[in-house]
């Protein structure tokens, strides 16, 4: 028998044929050590994944390469996905890869790292785009779970620092699959809403409950908040990517939301320094008038001839009209403003609350004021304060009761 010598070109096509062909090669996964890794100017990248026994020379494609959230380190352990195939030039098979990522727990620490190093190249966490927050919000807006002990804590804060800010709650998941879209959503639903300020928020957890707010798609939507955002998740040691694209980061929910709010205590001595500032200035206006009119009077009596006499005497009267005219109309805009500033402090008197059939409770043991079932024991005796007078009463063995606090939904 006679044998026809192949080429090399043949023999290496018919090889890769048979790599093509199996359906194997065309889909696997690769766990191994990178070794030689190198980013072309082209943007193609090159290495080799090893183990104690064998290497795969790598190739990953511009296309791919792009997608990739970080770049691994030698001797980093990897888990490469793509197909076997044969670099017919040289004689070589190589893993043509599609993508990659690190193996254990760091493989998060990488991609939130990564991640956050192309965001922050983007310009998205620059100081510059930060905005102060508003000091008397009149709607606030907040996304985060419905069955979350954080809404309520947010409930709490803001209505017992600022009860005048109307709420508007647009609930979503916080953890899972389903959250990042679900956040994104919730989030856009008060973009469209005339809200002053925005509070994302959720309690503590791990770096896995917690990673749908390193979700690129919800740290880009938080930077494209059309009014100032304080996210406010898990507790003061965790960091997320909304975090850093926010206008301002709280260490907790709660904290968010004082942070969103004023105090009542501050809304009051802004009332009484404005109410000084209005007096200062009347009197400051007053008193220049008054010299005024007594430098005219001087000069009135420093001249002898008549039509001298008769000018002052029409320069004076003249002052006199406009200094009436003037001190009427300052003394005018002084009330109403003194009477806006006084509408604004019977708004926050708390007898006025009374007025409209609330009470306040105060424990005789304790000395303070009632805000819970928690905060009295059985046979406590106590004050209960109404607007037109104070009833005693002794408390039996009391029953909790569930309560949540109304407020609107979207």
């Amino acid at each position: 028998m006679q044998w026809t010598p192949w080429s090399v070109s043949e023999l290496t096509t018919y090889i890769s044929t048979l790599f093509d062909e199996d359906e194997f090669l065309q889909n696997v996964l690769v766990r191994g050590e990178v070794s030689n890794w190198s980013r072309a100017s082209s943007g193609h990248c090159y290495f080799t994944i090893k183990d104690a026994d064998a290497q795969l020379k790598c190739v990953m494609w511009k296309t791919a390469a792009a997608r990739l959230l970080f770049d691994p380190m030698d001797g980093d352990e990897v888990i490469v996905w793509g197909r076997v195939g044969v670099y017919a030039t040289r004689g070589l098979y190589q893993l043509y890869a599609e993508g990659l990522q690190p193996v254990g727990q760091g493989a998060l620490y990488a991609q939130f790292d990564a991640l956050k190093r192309r965001l922050e190249a983007e310009g998205l966490f620059d100081a510059a785009r930060k905005r102060p927050l508003p000091r008397y919000p009149r709607r606030i807006g907040v996304v985060t779970s419905l069955q979350a002990a954080a809404l309520r804590d947010i409930l709490n804060v803001l209505r017992r620092r600022y009860p005048l800010a109307e709420i508007i709650i647009s609930p979503t998941l916080v953890q899972g699959d389903e959250a990042p879209p679900q956040i994104v959503e919730a989030l856009r639903r008060l973009y469209r809403e005339d809200v002053d300020v925005i509070l994302l928020a959720r309690g503590g957890g791990s770096i896995e409950e917690l990673w749908a707010f390193n979700d690129e798609r919800v740290v880009r939507t938080v930077a494209e908040s059309p009014v100032p955002l304080i996210t406010g998740v898990g507790h003061e040691t965790d960091f997320t990517l909304v975090d850093f694209a926010a206008d301002c980061r709280a260490p907790t929910p709660s904290a968010a939301a004082e942070m969103a709010t004023p105090n009542s205590e501050d809304v009051l001595a802004d009332v009484q320094r404005i109410r000084q500032a209005l007096t200062t200035l009347v009197r400051q206006r007053l008193t220049h008038w008054q010299r005024d009119v007594e430098h005219a009077w001087q000069r009135l009596d420093s001249l002898t001839p008549e039509h001298h006499v008769q000018r002052l005497h029409n320069e004076v009267a003249a002052h006199r009209r406009r200094l009436a005219d003037l001190t009427q109309n300052r003394l005018h805009l002084l009330h109403m403003q003194l009477q806006s500033a006084h509408a604004q402090l019977r708004a926050l008197d708390p007898h006025a609350v009374l007025q409209r059939g609330y009470a306040m409770v105060r424990n005789e043991r304790t000395g303070r004021f009632v805000h819970s079932i928690h905060d009295v024991l059985p046979g406590d005796q106590l004050q209960i304060h109404v607007a037109d007078g104070t009833i005693h009463a002794i408390i039996p063995p009391k029953e909790e009761t569930d309560h949540d606090g109304d407020a609107a939904h979207l």
